[in-house]
């Protein structure tokens, strides 16, 4: 494989990955931090301070995605590396990503405010602290990049139920 095709697919893989992951991390919020794992993410929904217990959940990721990428730079040349290193790459970067945003724009925890210049990052922190707002512990959206969008799809779906004739 040329080196310029190992570039795109990588950066393809990473691209797929990243916004992949967003979905990935809606439908564990919703199913699982917010059911069987309540016990630890409800310390996200109370005033806290630096850190909270619901950090340990950010850090499930991290040595699948550091596997991935060692395994792209280790193993023997051939799809199934550079996919992995893509993958791997794709994780790290949503990673960031959600640190960034959701504990540094939306949360305050890091100084990042210059994000706030973004309206679509603006409207990314509005959907997650509406997510916040909601009773026992929050309700939808649960996603984080995705969620300015799952709020207008549910708004459109309510819109809808309200027109139909009973």
């Amino acid at each position: 494989m040329s080196p310029l095709a190992r570039a795109a697919l990588w950066v393809t893989a990473a691209a797929v990955t990243a916004v992949l992951m967003d979905v990935w991390a809606a439908v564990l919020h919703g199913a699982v931090w917010h059911g069987v794992l309540w016990r630890v993410h409800r310390s996200h929904h109370e005033p806290r301070g630096r850190l909270e217990a619901n950090d340990a959940l950010s850090l499930l990721h991290a040595p699948i995605a550091i596997a991935l990428v060692l395994y792209g730079c280790r193993a023997a040349p051939g799809l199934g590396r550079e996919l992995a290193f893509g993958v791997g790459v794709g994780m790290t970067i949503f990673g960031v990503a959600y640190v960034i945003v959701h504990d540094g724009l939306v949360h305050g925890r890091l100084p990042v405010g210059f994000l706030e210049r973004s309206a679509y990052l603006r409207s990314v922190a509005r959907a997650h602290r509406a997510h916040h707002r909601r009773r026992s512990g929050g309700a939808a959206p649960y996603g984080l990049f995705l969620g300015p969008h799952e709020l207008r799809a549910r708004s459109r779906l309510k819109r809808r139920h309200r027109s139909r004739p009973a």
